[in-house]
């Protein structure tokens, strides 16, 4: 099965470059699709050099959620995964992610950051996802460890039959409560994580919780 990978990226020129290596280097079948959400930092000029990947832009910043969107319409492949740009997450964790899948017993996999130590830079973030976690499982029925992890695994026919509206971060809860609503079951697998924080580029701001619990919210209510 080939995988699709879809890098959203905004504003990371001093990591997108070893991100697309490592991705390149893991060995299974995979096309890389970067979408540019209009970054400023020099970042386009960088993926304008690089060979074997497709790159889309954004005439404007929009949000991770609307870069997601735009390279779902671009996938070939029978599965897809999401990968951040920062350097947070490992790629070399893409065969055990796409396992489950491969064998049969999982149509979705999340990569959970707490079924294997890791470096959660903030405490704030760390109990804001867990906080999260816990109104998903309550509303969904759900028992998940990670549910704002970035390494969310589909196959394609799953994650195209899902219409995304979410522009920015609230992508992460709107995929989850439709996923789950539509009555698939969420396979967790343990992940490498390396978080970092503000000053090194994170952009999730509270607001982005608060706008993730109305999303929960917003999703369980209607039909």
């Amino acid at each position: 099965m080939k995988l699709s990978v879809i890098i959203p990226v905004y504003n990371e020129k001093g990591t997108i470059k070893e991100v697309i290596n490592k991705v390149k280097a893991v060995r299974v079948e995979k096309e890389i699709i970067v979408v540019d959400d209009c970054s400023s930092d020099g970042t386009q000029e960088l993926l304008k050099k690089e060979e074997g990947i497709k790159v889309l832009y954004h005439p404007q910043n929009m949000g991770k959620g609307a870069a997601v969107r735009s390279g779902l319409r671009h996938i070939r492949g029978d599965l897809v995964i999401i990968q951040d740009a920062d350097l947070e997450y490992e790629p070399e964790d893409y065969p055990q992610l796409i396992k489950p899948i491969l064998e049969g017993s999982a149509n979705v996999v999340y990569g959970s950051r707490f079924k294997k130590k890791g470096e959660f830079f903030s405490a704030l973030y760390y109990w804001a996802n867990k906080f999260l976690t816990l109104v998903t499982n309550i509303l969904y029925n759900s028992m998940l460890s990670d549910m704002e992890t970035c390494y969310k695994v589909f196959k394609a026919e799953v994650i195209r039959d899902i219409e995304i509206e979410s522009n920015r971060f609230n992508f992460e809860p709107e995929i989850t409560a439709k996923v789950l609503k539509r009555g698939y079951k969420i396979l967790e697998v343990p992940i490498s994580y390396r978080g970092r924080g503000r000053k090194m580029g994170k952009k999730i701001a509270f607001k982005d919780g608060l706008e993730a619990l109305y999303c929960l919210i917003k999703y369980r209510l209607l039909n």
